[in-house]
């Protein structure tokens, strides 16, 4: 049995990861189990939403059980019962919410339904030990998402940034297909660029100097175009690095842009890409007096435990769901 505090049981099944946590107090987390599917997935180049929700129906189970384990709590130590509802994939999200209101009705507990996106803006409550002088800018970057926002409190947020075509990790996923790497493409695009000339090739960056707005379809059409149409195609390793470079130019001039309009000294950098490594290096450029803070990869990547940390933030505010709690495939956060 755990130490005395508020313990959250969460779940996260929003896309192809079947995850649960038990988190103390919106902070500390005593377990963060993470059962990926890739494996199922590769072979057909991207995430098969029927192979996933059917993955999710043989895993939540155990997934919940080891977290309680490695967690060393019982179902009567909890408060709450948290759960992801959306964004994401409906069928994926149907399994870890039907399961989250079994356990909230069969134990009496608290439900609390998260936004995805709310989850990875808390994620860095995981790992301060002090709280961000608000405001302060939130970059979510991930496969289905690219997003800033100034965070006034907590739960307080204002989108002033958003993907105008495709996500940051879309682009990876997509270019890497071109390229026949495989899914997901983010981590062997990253590994491949390691050895590779970020200057080789010189692919279009959509600045749109008077947006705070992301755009990464020109890229990956011309990375698509250079393919096609090169006679004497670079090495790989300089294809990946090149579109990198670009990814990653784009979204630092725009997180610098927004830190002058925002009159924000700090910024979050969270979701599944700012587990890349060339990325997690170049914030490292930022100028000094610019507060950069990055999650480890763990906590990147789609996990429960921060879903546990903005359902902490709702249940200091009494902010409760019921047992008709639905998933949505797309909610805002603000």
């Amino acid at each position: 049995m755990s130490d005395v505090g508020c313990l959250i049981l969460a779940i996260d099944t929003s896309c192809d990861d079947t995850s649960a946590a038990v988190v103390r107090d919106g902070r500390d987390v005593l377990s963060n189990v993470v059962s990926n599917q890739s494996a199922f997935h590769s072979k057909y180049g991207g995430i098969v939403p029927e192979i996933a929700s059917r993955r999710h129906v043989e895993q939540i189970w155990p997934v919940v059980d080891a977290a309680m384990q490695e967690a060393q709590v019982g179902f009567g130590d909890l408060s709450a019962v948290a759960v992801c509802h959306g964004p994401g994939l409906i069928g994926s999200l149907i399994v870890g919410c039907a399961f989250a209101k079994s356990v909230a009705y069969a134990c009496g507990l608290a439900l609390i339904g998260v936004n995805h996106l709310h989850g990875h803006i808390c994620s860095v409550n995981l790992i301060e030990e002090r709280p961000l002088k608000f405001p302060y800018l939130s970059l979510v970057v991930s496969g289905g998402h690219t997003s800033m926002y100034r965070v006034d409190g907590d739960g307080l947020y204002t989108l002033v940034g958003a993907t105008r075509d495709d996500a940051a990790g879309e682009a990876y996923d997509k270019v890497a297909r071109m390229l026949g790497l495989g899914y997901p493409g983010g981590p062997v695009i990253d590994a491949l660029a390691k050895d590779g000339n970020p200057k080789a090739i010189n692919f279009p960056r959509a600045y749109m100097p008077d947006s705070l707005d992301f755009s990464f379809s020109g890229l990956k059409t011309s990375v698509m175009n250079y393919l096609r149409t090169s006679r004497e195609k670079a090495p790989v390793e300089d294809i990946c690095a090149s579109f990198q470079a670009a990814v990653i130019d784009c979204l630092l001039r725009k997180v610098q842009q927004a830190l002058n309009s925002q009159r924000a000294s700090a910024v979050t950098i969270t979701g599944g890409v700012a587990a890349n490594d060339a990325l997690r290096r170049a914030i490292r450029t930022l100028p000094p007096e610019i507060e950069a803070i990055i999650p480890p990869k763990t906590l990147c990547t789609d996990n429960a435990a921060m879903i546990a940390a903005a359902a902490y933030i709702s249940l200091k505010k009494g902010e409760f769901a019921n047992l008709t709690l639905n998933p949505k495939a797309y909610i805002p956060v603000c």
